[in-house]
């Protein structure tokens, strides 16, 4: 999941700022969905995991636009073809059951956590890029998790659940500083 957190740009900020409000509210409402089926891969259960990334390619775009330089909607760009081979790729495992599913999630979250530390890490100058970077390398190690837990004797979606609660954090915590940046601007 990737983020451009960028207090230091005014006229873009209260557009990721909704957007960041958005993407907290879908993780939760998403991870309570995950809960609720009690990690079982049915119709639904393929449908949830699938959902997930393609709303995070919806989200780039909408970030995308409103991104004020060639190497922000770059790193987008990228980010949106990850999500979309995720999204396939969950579609597909998905008839092969939850662990297929882990494994695929597991590098999806891996790449995209790459992805997020590099664009958090080149970023760094300009402020307010810690929950970019913490979330990247989070998301790195719980990819090697999910891979992991793939191969054990019960694996559960439940962790994926946790994952986007965690991820929507930080993009609560992220919009919560575009917010204070406005107002000290």
């Amino acid at each position: 999941m990737t983020t451009v957190d960028t207090p230091a740009a005014g006229s873009i900020a209260p557009a990721l700022r909704r957007l960041y409000f958005v993407r907290f509210a879908f993780a939760v409402v998403w991870a309570a969905l995950v809960f609720a089926t009690k990690s079982e891969l049915g119709a639904f259960g393929v449908a949830l995991v699938v959902v997930y990334p393609l709303f995070d390619v919806a989200a780039a775009v909408w970030d995308a636009r409103s991104s004020d330089t060639n190497e922000q909607v770059r790193s987008l760009q990228v980010n949106m073809a990850i999500s979309l081979v995720a999204a396939v790729g969950l579609a597909v495992a998905g008839a092969s059951g939850v662990p297929a599913v882990l494994r695929v999630w597991g590098a999806w979250a891996i790449v995209s956590g790459v992805v997020q530390l590099i664009v958090g890490v080149g970023r760094r100058a300009m402020g307010g890029q810690w929950p970019m970077i913490l979330s990247g390398g989070i998301s790195v190690l719980a990819g090697g998790n999910f891979v992991a837990s793939a191969s054990g004797s019960d694996p559960k979606l439940s962790g994926v659940a946790g994952y986007a609660v965690l991820g929507g954090i930080f993009f609560l915590v992220s919009a919560l500083r575009l917010g204070r940046s406005r107002k000290e601007g």
